[in-house]
């Protein structure tokens, strides 16, 4: 159980650090920034291995690296779907 409170936790503060680098930011608030975190943690370990500090089994730096580049194409589909209609 303690260990879900901490990845969760973990997520939410790498989902805002990812929101904040990306253009556009991640909208949702705490719940947008763990999607984020998550989402970010899976992508940034697909594309750049498990390098760098880890925290919560997450690897942080491709985990940021993973939640901005999340934000960026969430905000890339919204403004497009924005322009569509």
């Amino acid at each position: 159980m303690l260990g879900l409170l901490l990845t969760i936790i973990i997520a939410i503060i790498i989902g805002i650090i990812g929101s904040a680098i990306a253009p556009g930011g991640m909208p949702g608030g705490i719940l947008g920034a763990m999607i984020a975190g998550l989402v970010g943690a899976w992508i940034g370990h697909a594309l750049l291995g498990k390098w760098g500090p880890v925290i919560a089994d997450m690897a942080i730096v491709p985990a940021i690296i993973g939640a901005a580049i999340f934000v960026f194409l969430l905000s890339l589909i919204s403004r497009g779907l924005r322009s569509a209609t």
